[in-house]
């Protein structure tokens, strides 16, 4: 009997394991960016290298009672995809061409950088419905699909 996981599966479950490490008081997120079945980067979402955890600090966001899905800019922290992008440039690694396995569906902010970066599949596990996300990305021709762990 075969027991190996999928591709899909085993990008998921990756993805998932890098979401523990958030620094989120709100929710868990992985982001990992993926080439010819090889890992380019990952990323959690997480304040900025060197600024104190929200953890520790507490969240601007439950602090301001910002509700879920609205003034992304107002967090002190970086979502998933942002992080996994950051990184890849950051070590000089080209992600054109490469899927995402995220834990999330990505907002709208990360759908556009998404976009711009070339990236040509996002796989995704729990819905984040946003209409102007799903419409930008069909637009651009970047593919999405709903992880199905089946």
């Amino acid at each position: 009997m075969d027991t190996r996981p999928s591709w899909d599966t085993y990008f998921m479950d990756i993805a998932n394991q890098v979401a523990r490490r958030t620094t989120c008081r709100r929710r868990a997120v992985g982001a990992v960016l993926v080439k010819e079945k090889r890992i380019l980067s990952t990323g959690y979402n997480g304040v900025p290298q060197g600024i104190e955890h929200c953890l520790d600090r507490g969240c601007l966001r439950e602090q301001m009672d910002i509700p879920s899905g609205q003034q992304h800019e107002l967090c002190r922290g970086l979502h998933a995809e942002q992080n996994a992008v950051i990184q890849a440039a950051k070590h000089g690694i080209c992600i054109d061409g490469a899927t995402v396995y995220c834990t999330t569906q990505p907002c709208i902010i990360c759908a556009k950088m998404l976009i711009n970066a070339g990236i040509s599949e996002i796989v995704f596990e729990h819905s984040y419905p946003d209409r102007l996300t799903e419409e930008m990305l069909a637009e651009s021709g970047v593919a999405t699909r709903r992880y199905d762990a089946g």
